[in-house]
């Protein structure tokens, strides 16, 4: 027999972690995009992880549903794999050619935020079937 109440002090312990990881995940997405202020397609990155900062708070606040999870995965995901370098370099400046380590930077955070929707849409999925 399992014992409901452990159920629901794990449910609300998972529940509380998965707040706190997007309460980071939100504070860092604001500032990645932050950190484009220098670059000459800063406003196309502000929308990248402004989108992804929003996504995050709506988690937070149980108003994220699981199809824009979906959305934005595949979007994050197309546009690394449609940014992908051409000859990946590394992410430090002064290892190759700076265009190619500029490309794998954006990809690598494409991909953070396709893994973090990922996440997200995983829990929601999750605890809706229980």
């Amino acid at each position: 027999m399992v014992d409901l109440s452990l159920l629901l002090k794990l449910t609300f312990t998972m529940k509380t972690f998965f707040k706190a990881v997007a309460v980071i995940f939100a504070i860092l997405f604001i500032w990645s995009a932050t950190l484009q202020s220098n670059d000459p397609d800063a406003f196309k990155w502000y929308l990248i992880y402004g989108m992804g900062a929003l996504a995050s708070i709506l988690f937070i606040i149980e108003k994220l549903r699981f199809v824009w999870t979906l959305v934005l995965f595949i979007y994050y995901l197309g546009f690394a794999i449609s940014n992908w370098p051409v000859k990946f370099e590394g992410f430090s400046i002064g290892e190759g050619d700076i265009v190619n380590i500029e490309k794998a930077r954006e990809v690598g955070g494409l991909l953070i935020l396709g893994f973090v929707m990922l996440l997200y849409g995983t829990r929601i999925w999750y605890t809706k079937r229980l």
